[in-house]
């Protein structure tokens, strides 16, 4: 009897899965969806597909295994697998065909990627094992780098993020440990441990400051070698006797290669700037994903809205994430839990993140109907693409609250400009009933977002009117009563003062003594 209730138990903490209808008012293209990604990503996101679509579920298993042949994993054969069969004994995978109607599976394939890996692993292994008897700390750091990217592709994350963190001890310089820290990051992001990005994206933020400081003291001292060898030059082509035209032939040689070194420098300089600006953005991105990970909304949108073009992100954009995905993120966080003055001000006025909306042109419908105060659009849009949103591996978790706060961000600002409105007046503009307005609305009364009360009989919302005037009065005497207690305790100090009825501290009476001491000596000696 116990341990059928410990499995009821267990039954009960399992989440529900949701299952999605494509229809005309709930629209997905699967091929445009998945044509950004490539890698790792797109597995996921199909299996995502499959598990919550399993309308499209076919089409989703005959994709994931023509981007599959191309990775080196043969696990995710089963993955794939597993997620199309557990769709199948759901109420929403009745009539779906086998797996072996849809695709099949290439044996020769799965054996030949084993064998492969295997010998790579074992020559890694043994090359890292070389490094380690010879003690050469460059080669160490270079096999568990090696072995970490190997493990990463073939997904062993656990032995990836091993061998990722052990290459730490063997850093000679801040680019490595900034190298290591972004390869534990794309780990991170692949793995969905939003948890640990913070840290990691901490420590490459600093191996970066000190890059760039060095960087800033080599170009420092730099021109100064540059110039001190101009001198050097001329002062041999004056003591060999040549005449003028030679020494000024020798002048214009040496003013030509100080121009070309100068050029290649600030060629340098600004290839080494370009690169910290892509560094930047990428540790940005991946610490709103992060904030967006764990439920921050607020600083989420603001980290989204922060980042740069998206060909800062290089060889992130497709491999990770598309810059339909950052729009998406950015402005749902920003509709959710921003101001509608910050909303204009970080999300409309950025030209900047523009370039991310002009991915996907329902977003900017989105943030215009909001501006715009057209309610019922903005939750017909979220209505409209839900499936995108749910079928995304980071947003689909968050979907419903951001639904949600997006939902009573509206209510609350229909109801801001109004005294008194009727419920049905508000369920006309929102596109809902009258029973599910007046739950709304009683829930945000309750949580303080609305201040006003609900007549149930009438269905009026009513706001509650504020006295500023005696509210004014009531704040000025509150404040001088608080000075008064303020003022009586200053003058009660002052009087125990007088009388020398103060507790002094004992560090500071000896202090004191020691002093009248020193004072009392000084005299004497005079």
């Amino acid at each position: 009897m116990a341990t059928m209730e410990v499995d009821v138990e267990q039954q009960q903490q399992q989440p529900r899965r949701r299952v999605f209808t494509i229809d005309d008012d709930h629209p997905f293209d699967l091929d445009a969806y998945i044509a950004p990604y490539t890698g790792r990503t797109v597995i996921d996101r199909l299996i995502a597909t499959i598990i919550q679509c399993p309308s499209i579920a076919p089409h989703a298993l005959s994709l994931a295994f023509q981007h599959l042949y191309r990775l080196r994993d043969p696990s995710l054969v089963s993955s794939v697998i597993g997620a199309y069969e557990s769709v199948l004994g759901t109420q929403g995978g009745k009539g779906l065909p086998p797996v072996a109607d849809v695709v099949t599976v290439d044996m020769d394939w799965v054996e030949d990627v084993t064998k492969r890996n295997v010998a790579e692993r074992t020559k890694l292994e043994v090359e890292l094992k070389t490094y380690t008897n010879n003690m050469i700390k460059e080669s160490i750091r270079m096999g568990h780098r090696d072995l970490g990217d190997f493990f990463r592709s073939t997904g062993e994350f656990g032995l990836a993020l091993k061998h990722y963190t052990k290459s730490r001890e063997f850093c000679s310089t801040s680019q490595h440990v900034l190298d290591m820290c972004m390869s534990v990051l794309e780990l991170t992001i692949e793995q969905h441990n939003y948890a640990h990005i913070p840290s990691y994206v901490y420590k490459a933020e600093g191996a970066l400051e000190s890059l760039t400081i060095g960087s800033a003291v080599a170009n420092a001292t730099s021109p100064s070698t540059s110039t001190s060898q101009v001198p050097q030059g001329s002062a041999m082509a004056m003591g060999t006797g040549a005449s003028s035209t030679t020494s000024g032939a020798g002048l214009g040689a040496s003013s030509m290669i100080g121009s070309a070194g100068s050029g290649s420098s600030q060629a340098s300089q600004s290839r080494k700037s370009t690169d910290r600006d892509h560094i930047q953005t990428k540790l940005e991105f991946v610490l709103a994903l992060s904030h967006l990970g764990m439920g921050a909304y607020d600083k989420a949108a603001v980290a989204f809205l922060r980042l740069g073009p998206p060909e800062q992100l290089g060889d992130w954009i497709g491999k990770l994430v598309a810059p339909s995905d950052i729009a998406i993120y950015g402005a749902l966080c920003a509709l959710a839990s921003l101001s509608r003055s910050s909303v204009k001000a970080q999300l409309v006025d950025n030209p900047t993140f523009a370039t991310y909306i002009e991915q996907e042109p329902y977003v900017r419908e989105l943030v215009q109907a909001y501006m715009a105060s057209d309610f019922k659009k903005v939750l017909d849009i979220l209505s409209r693409n839900s499936i995108r949103h749910n079928t995304d591996i980071h947003l689909s978790l968050h979907t419903p609250e951001l639904t949600r706060l997006i939902r009573h961000v509206s209510l609350v600002l229909y109801f801001a400009p109004f005294e008194t409105v009727r419920l049905e007046r508000m369920a006309d503009a929102l596109g809902w009933s009258v029973e599910e307005v007046e739950r709304e609305v009683v829930g945000l009364i309750q949580g303080g977002r609305i201040v006003g009360r609900v007549d149930s009989r009438g269905k009026i919302l009513v706001a509650k009117k504020t006295d500023h005037r005696a509210e004014l009065f009531s704040r000025a005497i509150k404040m001088a009563s608080e000075m008064e207690k303020t003022n009586r305790k200053l003058l009660l100090r002052m009087r125990l003062q007088q009388a020398d009825l103060v507790v002094k501290d004992p560090k500071t009476a000896r202090r004191e003594h020691d002093r009248g001491l020193e004072i009392a000596l000084g005299d004497n000696l005079v």
